[in-house]
């Protein structure tokens, strides 16, 4: 059964109709700022914050209207005016959170633990067992993050090069059946995927899932070629065969034709909200500011969301649960502390949310 819009997208279906985009106004914009610094101090502990301390006025129609178009829509928002001028990178780190907590349930996202990271260059390999791409500034491969939606705030964007690119899994997936079915299932096979060294106490340092399942009509796609890459060097995991090779280059290479690739530029003030579900997303490489106050930064956080959608059987290994609106995606990292099992369970109550 052929996937169909609009989740299923081209370059000329996002350009022809920019539904996806949403502005904020001023008076929302003024909202959102207002929330902030009437709280507390931004520099606060994040952890510590609660919903109910953000009254986002005015901007919650459009914040909830980008949601919407990416759970049923084409997978992608972007919200553009989140006050920038004269803002401090804790305020709008804050004003990220303050969002998220509306939301969804921030989860953590690598070793640390972290609960929201900044996405700025810190010279790492993004190629190393290890490695991650938000704190380099290297080319990174078209992925998907461990959570529902992923949400990505700019407060400085890089003068040369740093650009998002999206692509459909759907739509690539499509072409594949039709120019390739041997290599389209394929992907509906087990590829290993490594935790990256990041893995929780009696967890394995690689799981098995198919790149592509195709379930109630809807295309779920964890590609990530690094992280196959790297389980591969790991002991015990399963080699790939040939056809399986084959099959994610071939994708990959779908991916990244002119028609399937959409390309944008994040501005200060811009913030992308993506499906981790069926939407894959890259960046190019850049060159970054030699003052340290202007450098290229983000702010990430990922969220499970109360309106989320069943997830394959086999994503179970990495979610922890594949139930409709549970607290899931499950990188717990190495200092999941009662701290953070404490938020976790509190900003579950507040959104009406099961836990995992």
């Amino acid at each position: 059964m052929a996937i169909t819009a609009p989740i299923a997208w081209t370059v000329a279906d996002v350009e022809a109709d920019r539904g996806w985009v949403h502005a904020l106004s001023a008076r929302e914009s003024a909202d959102l700022l207002a929330t902030v610094r009437k709280a507390g101090p931004a520099d606060r502990p994040i952890l510590s914050w609660r919903r109910q301390d953000f009254d986002l006025g005015a901007a919650v129609p459009t914040l909830a209207a980008a949601f919407r178009e990416v759970r049923d829509g084409r997978g992608m928002a972007l919200v553009k005016n989140l006050p920038r001028e004269g803002v401090t990178p804790d305020e709008f780190r804050l004003m990220t959170w303050a969002i998220g907590l509306h939301f969804g349930v921030a989860r953590p996202q690598n070793k640390a633990s972290d609960y929201i990271t900044e996405v700025k260059n810190a010279g790492m390999n993004y190629r190393s067992p290890t490695g991650r791409g938000y704190n380099s500034n290297a080319e990174l491969d078209f992925h998907v993050d461990g959570s529902d939606v992923v949400l990505l705030s700019c407060y400085n964007q890089a003068p040369v090069g740093g650009m998002s690119m999206c692509a459909s899994a759907a739509t690539a997936y499509e072409i594949l059946k039709r120019e390739r079915p041997d290599y389209a299932a394929a992907l509906t096979t087990d590829y290993p995927f490594s935790r990256n060294g990041e893995q929780s106490e009696g967890e394995a340092p690689w799981y098995p899932a198919p790149i592509v399942t195709e379930e109630n009509g809807r295309v779920f796609c964890k590609w990530n070629r690094n992280r196959i890459v790297n389980a591969l060097k790991l002991d015990g995991a399963t080699p790939l065969t040939p056809l399986q090779r084959e099959a994610m280059e071939y994708f990959d290479t779908v991916l990244r034709r002119p028609e399937n690739m959409f390309c944008m530029n994040l501005e200060p003030g811009d913030l992308q909200i993506l499906c981790n579900q069926t939407m894959l997303h890259s960046r190019t490489g850049f060159e970054d500011h030699d003052d340290e106050t202007k450098k290229r930064t983000l702010y990430r956080l990922w969220l499970a969301r109360p309106d989320s959608r069943r997830l394959p059987q086999s994503w179970e290994v990495f979610y922890g649960t594949v139930e409709p609106g549970t607290v899931r995606g499950v990188m717990k990292g190495h200092n999941y502390d009662t701290v953070r099992q404490d938020f976790d369970a509190r900003q579950a109550a507040a959104m009406g949310m099961k836990a995992a």
